[in-house]
Parts: C-alpha cells; structure tokens; sequence
C-alpha cells in the first residue's frame, strides 16, 4: 500500500474519532477484517492501529478487539496524574493529611529556629545523610521491625527517588524486572524512563503468583524483582509469611535482587517481618514519610546491604546531592520526639473509618482492599469501558484513576483505583455516592 494512502486511512480514522462520528467504546473492525476492507497485507493493518494506539485514540485489548478511546479523559489518567482540574473531588492521588498537622509544623520551625547549630543546615550535608540522621531512621525501622545499622541506612528525598537512586545505582539499561501485573505506577514510569525491563507476574487475591514468577526466572535473564509485600498498592494485600519466605527461596535461588516498596507500611498493624529481615544480603528497602506525614515533606530512606552503599551513596550524590538539611532535621526531630508514631496510628485510624465509608456506601459492589488502606480497587464488569466510566465520573465532579497506569501485562482490565486520603469525610462520602451512582447501572 502506498505510503500516502496508508496514511491516509490513518488520518480518517484519527478525524472520524476526533469529530465524534466514531464514538468512544466503538469497537473496530479485527485485524484482518481491515485489510480485508481495504485491500492490505495484514501487517499494514495492524500497523494503522498501532499509530492510532501511539496516538492515544484507540486501545488494544487481548481477547477483545480495538476499541475508541475516551480521548477527553487524559490518556493513562491516575495516581501520576496530579493536577486534578479545580472544582472536582479527587480520588485519584492520596495525601492523607490530619487536622493539625500545619501547627506541627510551625511549632517545629520555631523550635528548629532556637536550635544552636542553624547555620550547619544552610550548607551542604553528607549524601547519605548526617550520622546521627542516618541512626534515627535506624531506630524507626525498628518499629516495622527491621534491624539494621545507621550505616545501612540512606536519607534520600522521598521514597521516589529512593527507588529512583536503587535502579539507577544498582540495574542497568536492559536489566530485566519482575513485578506485579498491577503495580504502582510510579514504579512503572521509573522502569520506563531508566530503559529496564518490566515482566508481569500474574497476581492471586493474596499475592503474586510465585510459581509464575518461578518459571519466568527460568525463562527470562531476572536480575531483580520489585515489590510491596506490606499493603500493596493498588490491590491491598499483605503477603503471607510463608508467601514472603517461599519469595526468599526464589530470589537465592535464581540471585535475584529484591526491591521492597513500603510507602505504605505503616498503615498495617502487626504484619509479618519484611522482607529484608528474611533476607538481607540481597533486599533493598524503600521507604518515606509523605503518606505517614505529609506529601510535601520529601524526605524517604533507604535500607540497604552494607555492599551496597556507597555505590547508593554515590548516586544520591549525581542526582540530589543531599536531602536538604532543614527537612532531614524537621523529619529527625519529628521521629525521635514521637511524632511520626502518633500520626502513623492516627492515619491507621482515618483509614479504618474512610475504608469502612467505602463499605457502606458502595456495598454490593465488588470492591478490593485491605481494612486500613487509604485505596480500593473497584472492578467493573466484562463488557463495561473503564475510560467510559471515568470520564462520565469526571463529568459529575470526581477523579478517579483507571487500570491503565498499573497494568503491567498487555491485558489491563477494566477497574478504577479510588484514593481515599485526599479529601474529607463529607467529601468523601459525596464522591463515593456519585461513584456508586455511575457505577451501579453498569
């Protein structure tokens, strides 16, 4: 076919969808009924979805057919998708925030101002952090009940960029890594921006399927795997002990780094040991203070093999540098003077009520999450377009995200993940019911 015309059926399909003759949740024709259509070879065919696909129009999807998108809803609208338009009720990114938690910081730059040594915090700091920073972040990983030294540990800014400075110091371009079918997105667009390579671990309700991520180490060079085995986000779940210790097994058995994302951590009470106390030669552990604290206060911590350090070290060092020192202070007092411990049970306890609002209100659907989550998967039915559903949300003033940020595999199903923490409870409950209302007729 030749180059004008193939184009040309691109440019059609590109203005039909456009211009609404072609309407969002159209299902086109098959492959092959295209070239039949217009006298293709199939792979051309195939080639003018993939450019309107590139071009966020259509969408394939395994066992379905190709669909039109939804294009007035942002394409892969979700938890990487911030700026929620003024006037609606967002469910789509969490920063759970508790009354007062703005006093607590006034009253921590006050006492911060009358400290002796100021001045040190205007220069620059040690890129793992100060020692006695490093030892406090020692001390509450206690808590979560991993042992290590303050020399195992690095202050970075945020748990973002903890998993950032891991994949960039310890994988390279082309590294292979398993993960979750669904995990989070911001995992996602890290493994994407480094050029790693993500494979999709089928999940069960209460876990990955680790007789599936067996056989792909078999198959597969895996160098690491990624992972949330305490409150997965956006599933909820808590792995098992005999879950986490058969994941151990794998990792020495095929020398796989483990990668332990605990943003949310500490929503759990009681959970089992993570995963670097049951392996600690081979587990990096990745954690924060923006959902325990505050989204704004960028300070998150790494726990690393003693191995490993420095070439961590170092890599703090080509990206931030150091965290700045007045945050790394205001988080250390914060630490040591109780007040994280408080606002972790405090944020257990908003949780607890706003999931059981959840319950109430969209009861009878089939909702998944963990009692003391700040997120809930919703699943939508076979034949219901998830962009459909979220655009409709957005029209009567609610953000929600769709599957399609966390879907890892090919096939990304039609679901929506609902954050909890970012509005209050009145809010909530008004979103929750305008979601129910949308949803129930599906």
């Amino acid at each position: 076919m030749p180059r004008a015309r193939y184009k040309s059926l691109v440019d059609t399909f590109a203005d039909d969808i456009r211009s609404g003759r072609l309407a969002p949740g159209t299902r086109l024709p098959t492959h092959r009924q295209l070239a039949a259509d217009h006298g293709l070879a199939l792979v051309t065919a195939s080639r003018v979805y993939t450019e309107l696909e590139a071009m966020g129009l259509v969408s394939g999807e395994t066992g379905r057919g190709t669909f039109v998108r939804e294009i007035a809803l942002p394409p892969g609208q979700g938890s990487g998708q911030m700026n929620v338009a003024a006037g609606l009720l967002d469910l789509n990114f969490n920063y759970p925030s508790l009354p007062g938690q703005a006093d607590l910081l006034r009253t921590a730059l006050r006492q911060l101002a009358l400290s002796g040594d100021l001045e040190a915090l205007l220069r620059y700091q040690p890129h793992a952090g100060r020692l006695h920073e490093r030892a406090a972040v020692a001390r509450h990983l206690l808590n979560r009940g991993l042992t290590v030294e303050a020399e195992q540990v690095l202050v970075v800014s945020g748990a973002q960029h903890g998993l950032a400075v891991t994949l960039m110091a310890l994988l390279k371009p082309g590294d292979v890594i398993a993960v979750d079918a669904l995990t989070y997105s911001g995992f996602k667009v890290l493994a994407e921006t480094l050029h790693l390579e993500i494979l999709a671990v089928p999940v069960t309700p209460a876990g990955p399927d680790l007789q599936a991520l067996q056989t792909l180490c078999r198959q597969r060079p895996v160098r690491a795997v990624y992972c949330m085995p305490t409150l997965h986000n956006p599933l909820g779940w808590v792995m098992e002990m005999s879950q986490r210790e058969q994941l151990v097994s794998i990792a020495r058995q095929h020398n796989l780094m483990l990668i332990e994302d605990a943003a949310y951590a500490f929503l759990v009470e009681n959970p089992p040991p993570p995963l670097a106390t049951l392996a600690p030669e081979r587990t990096v552990y990745v954690g924060g203070l923006s959902k325990s604290i505050a989204t704004g206060l960028r300070v998150g911590f790494i726990a690393a093999p003693p191995a490993w350090v420095k070439v961590l070290e170092r890599t703090i060092m080509a990206t931030t540098w150091n965290v700045p020192g007045v945050m790394s202070a205001i988080a250390v007092a914060w630490i040591e003077d109780g007040t994280v411990a408080q606002l972790e049970a405090q944020k257990r306890q908003d949780a607890r009520a706003r999931q059981a609002l959840a319950a109430q209100v969209l009861k009878g659907l089939a909702t998944i999450s963990h009692p003391t989550s700040y997120f809930l998967w919703l699943p939508l039915a076979e034949e219901v377009r998830a962009d459909q559903v979220a655009m409709t949300l957005q029209r009567e003033g609610v953000s929600v995200s769709t599957a399609e940020p966390f879907a890892v595999s090919a096939h990304v199903p039609h679901a929506l993940r609902l954050a909890l923490g970012s509005v209050d409870m009145p809010a909530l409950r008004e979103a929750l019911l305008t979601v129910r209302r949308v949803v129930g007729p599906y």
